[in-house]
């Protein structure tokens, strides 16, 4: 059973970088899909980024392709998720979980982690 644990928000400010770890214990299968997503009080879980476990493959939200970038490390058994040029419009709680593809709805992922905050200052 796969489980994932995400790391590395924190408080930020504008313009800042950060860089957020998706932890995976368990055996992720060769068509897994990992994704991030963020949540915010006024947004339902907004998808941000995906890759395939088994190749680089990967599909992005257009409102932040190109300021973030998603790569996994297998030898680690992490999911990486880099911000740059964080804006206060990226605060948020985020998430990284499990799919069985390339998907941008949150409802077709599972075995969610418990979230990392993000919080950028202007």
């Amino acid at each position: 059973q796969v489980q994932l644990a995400e790391s590395g928000g924190g408080l930020v400010q504008a313009g800042a970088s950060l860089r957020l770890s998706c932890a995976i214990s368990g055996r992720p299968f060769s068509s897994h899909v990992i994704g991030w997503f963020r949540q915010t009080p006024r947004k339902e879980r907004e998808f941000l980024a995906a890759i395939r476990w088994s190749r680089d493959s990967t599909l992005y939200a257009e409102s932040v392709k190109g300021r973030f970038i998603i790569s996994r490390d297998r030898a680690e058994m992490m999911v990486n998720l880099q911000l740059n040029n964080l804006k206060s419009e990226d605060t948020g709680l985020y998430y990284c979980a499990r799919a069985g593809g390339l998907y941008d709805d949150s409802y077709r992922y599972g075995a969610w982690g418990q979230g990392t905050q993000v919080t950028v200052s202007s």
